[in-house]
């Protein structure tokens, strides 16, 4: 064999050994929404609290709502101080409320311009600009050349990225192309796309529209992911009239259902993701950060546990607690590890325990086998927390035989 076909040979060899190999990406990195109108301490010191695993930060800095002829802004005032001294990138978030269909482009884009300067003369170095705009697919076109006109508006003191996010209904449309093409990179969210009947985030159908979404560009792009929860709610005539998520809405009446995004479903997406990343796909930008004041966010305990791709374990208990009274024994779940954790559908009670009442989202029911506490709606029971859900009378016995069966 020649020295040409001997070198051939051990190429081949060599190639098809790498092939055989699974391919090995290093994880996604981590950006996060940080979505609070208010920065108060809860927020401040999440944020400093997350410091080393997120690389970058998408601030929400102004919201554009309004009706045709009366389109008002909304501004957000950070902490200029904490905000001017993060180490990672910050990325200056514009909303657009879905509803607005019509605008001035020069002066919306000359509007964000001046907040952009704003931010700087605060000290806030501004790595990238992003729009939010959830609008119909039919209007694809309209905002890809907005886009155009916003790029040439705030790049007239040096060219800045421009980012947007994206929904999967836009992949039915060919104007998606022409949009992708007008921005830098693109965030695909996958989270609250879909009816609320179908719950908050369904991983089967996240990865084939992020597949889908590889496909369209050749430009970076992300996927946003929850760790939050919403309370839905349904008017009489059975249409959604309130979505409460990280601001309530009051209002009154209705039929309302708690929505959850499961830590340990979205885990294990990250895990696909990480292993089997589609083509393009830059990283991750959750949403949002959560504080310890916000109760429909992940604690921050299980949020970084996450984000770090550490292992979620947690642990229920039911707990009695003796009160004033004797004989009467307060009802708590207990939230052990660092997970998380679902709450339980029933609570079965002690035999020994005749009168009793449910709380905190928790009634009092019975079937077959007894007394129980059924819980009304889905929820999370943070880790380290603990919850109140009921109370009971069991005369004598004492709290140490006062016994629970738990049901997920």
């Amino acid at each position: 064999m020649g020295l040409l076909a001997c070198t051939l040979a051990a190429w081949l060899v060599v190639t098809l050994l790498h092939a055989s190999e699974p391919q090995v990406h290093a994880r996604l990195s981590n950006d996060a929404y940080l979505w609070q109108r208010k920065w108060t301490p809860a927020v401040v010191d999440a944020l400093r609290e997350s410091t080393g695993l997120v690389q970058g930060w998408h601030v929400l800095a102004a919201e554009y709502d309004g009706v045709p002829g009366g389109e008002t802004w909304s501004s957000v005032s950070p902490d200029w101080r904490v905000l001017s001294a993060l180490s990672v990138p910050v990325t200056a978030v514009f909303r657009i409320n879905g509803h607005v269909e019509r605008w001035d482009g020069a002066a919306l884009a000359a509007d964000i311009a001046e907040r952009l300067a704003a931010w700087r003369a605060h000290g806030v170095t501004v790595a990238s600009v992003e729009i939010d705009y959830d609008c119909a697919t039919s209007r694809l076109a309209d905002y890809a050349r907005f886009l155009q006109t916003l790029r040439r508006v705030i790049s007239t003191n040096g060219a800045i990225p421009l980012t947007i996010t994206a929904l999967p209904t836009w992949l039915q449309s060919a104007d998606l192309d022409v949009l992708l093409a007008s921005s830098d990179e693109a965030v695909l969210q996958l989270h609250a796309v879909m009816n609320p009947v179908e719950g908050l985030f369904d991983p089967g159908r996240a990865y084939r529209w992020a597949a889908a979404v590889a496909q369209r560009t050749s430009r970076p792009w992300r996927v946003a992911l929850p760790a939050y929860g919403s309370r839905v709610t349904w008017g009489v005539d059975g249409r959604i009239v309130a979505i409460e998520s990280e601001r309530p809405t009051l209002y009154p009446g209705g039929v309302a259902h708690e929505l959850v995004a499961s830590p340990d479903v979205v885990r294990a997406f990250v895990a696909h993701l990480d292993s089997q990343r589609p083509r393009g796909l830059a990283g991750i930008v959750w949403f949002r950060l959560p504080t310890d004041a916000d109760t429909r966010a992940w604690s921050l305990t299980t949020w970084r546990a996450v984000l770090a791709r550490d292992s979620l374990s947690g642990r229920l208990d039911v707990i009695a607690h003796s009160s004033t009274q004797a004989g009467l024994y307060d009802v708590s779940l207990v939230a052990r590890g660092n997970a998380d954790l679902l709450l339980p559908r029933v609570v079965r009670l002690a035999r020994a325990c005749t009168v009793g009442d449910g709380i905190n989202g928790y009634a009092l029911d019975y079937d077959a086998q007894g007394m129980l506490l059924r819980r009304a709606q889905p929820g999370l029971l943070r880790a380290g927390n603990q919850l109140n859900i009921g109370w009971l009378q069991c005369g004598t016995v004492p709290s140490s035989e006062v016994t629970f069966h738990v049901e997920p």
